[in-house]
Parts: structure tokens; sequence; C-alpha cells
């Protein structure tokens, strides 16, 4: 980690808030981690569902959750969700981790009609369609790598400071699809989804369940 090192998973908290329905009660956080996210999603809907499959994060996301989450060690693959309970279903990091194929519809078959699904994961680096982007992603990160560092020494708050508990995360250092790979392959089993590159290193991915 270098001087220039902010939390992209922190950078995207925002984007997914907006993407939460009108009528947003209950909320399944999938790959929770250490729980930061989770946080800041129970401070906008009544009950937060944060599921992770690793002991550690799910310790890490006890302590630093409010009242109003319930931490659940579990895969989501196996876990029995309950069918069409959730307002919104949203996570940040974890879907490079599985099998969208058979992921998705399950996450789908939780959400309540007119819920949505919000997600943010890494793809697989595509240098020939992408090299624009990956540019200004490079220079970006370090300019605001240097302005977010300065705030914090000033004590304005975190700044998207990286976790504590970021060297025990599980890291994928070669995502297995693409942005284009991914928009192709969901297509189908989300019809009307929304696939797009972000900037940090990240694309996103946004489904509304038809009413």
């Amino acid at each position: 980690m270098n001087k220039f090192s902010w939390s992209h998973n922190a950078y995207y908290h925002r984007f997914l808030i907006r993407q939460l329905p009108a009528r947003c009660i209950r909320v399944l956080d999938v790959g929770c981690g250490a729980g930061a996210f989770a946080a800041e999603l129970a401070r906008h809907v009544e009950q937060v569902d944060a599921i992770d499959r690793s002991p550690v994060m799910i310790d890490a996301a006890k302590q630093a959750t409010p009242d109003n989450v319930s931490c659940i060690l579990g895969d989501v693959q196996t876990e029995p969700l309950p069918e069409g309970t959730y307002d919104a279903i949203v996570s940040i990091s974890t879907l490079h981790h599985l099998p969208l194929d058979e992921v998705l519809p399950l996450l789908a078959r939780a959400l309540r009609p007119g819920g949505v699904l919000a997600a943010v994961a890494l793809p697989r680096h595509d240098l020939v369609r992408e090299a624009p982007i990956e540019l200004v992603a490079a220079i970006g990160h370090r300019v605001l790598g240097l302005v977010f560092r300065i705030l914090r020494a000033r004590g304005r708050g975190r700044w998207y400071a990286v976790e504590a508990t970021h060297d025990v995360m599980p890291v994928v250092l070669d995502p297995p699809l693409t942005t284009r790979q991914v928009r192709e392959q969901v297509a189908t089993i989300l019809p009307g989804v929304r696939v797009r590159r972000l900037v940090f290193w990240r694309y996103s991915l946004v489904w509304r369940k038809p009413a």
C-alpha cells in the first residue's frame, strides 16, 4: 500500500445508495465484508441483512454495525433466501468471486416485484476497448489519493481511507469476465439490466425486477 492508496469500494458506496428504490425497508448486502457498507445502509433503511462466508469478516461486521443489521455467516449460493422479500439487494466487490449464471437467479427470486439489484464489482482488464478509461483511472487514482490524504491529515474526515481489515479480505487479481462479457452473460438472466464500466476499476450492474 502506498501514499496514494484509498478505498475504491468506499468511493462507490454513494452510487449504490442512490440505486435504492423509494420504498425501501429491507435490504440484503451480499459479501458484506467488515460491515462498512452495511452500517451505511442501516442509516437509510429499517433492516439490513448482511451476509459473508468469512468468519473473520462477519466477526468484524458485528462490531461495526448497529442493531438493525443482522450479520449472517453463510454462502449466498446455499443460504435459503426468503423469496420476494427484499426491497433491494446490493453488493460491492463480490460478484466477480461468484458464477453469475448461478447466483443472479437466486438474488432475483429474493427481490420483491419492483425491487432493485445493484452491484459494483471488478472487471477483467480489456485494454483494447477500455484504454482511455484505464488512463483516466490511473491518473485520477493518484490525484484523488493525494487530495484525500491531505484532507485526512487535516482532520477533515476519513475520505475513503482503506479499512483496517483490508489485508485479510479475499482478493481476485484476475477477475474472469470483462465488462462487455458480464453485459452479454447477464442480459438473458436479467432482462433490462444495465451494466457499465466505472472509472476506478469497477463495473456496475443495476436491475429492477418487473412489477
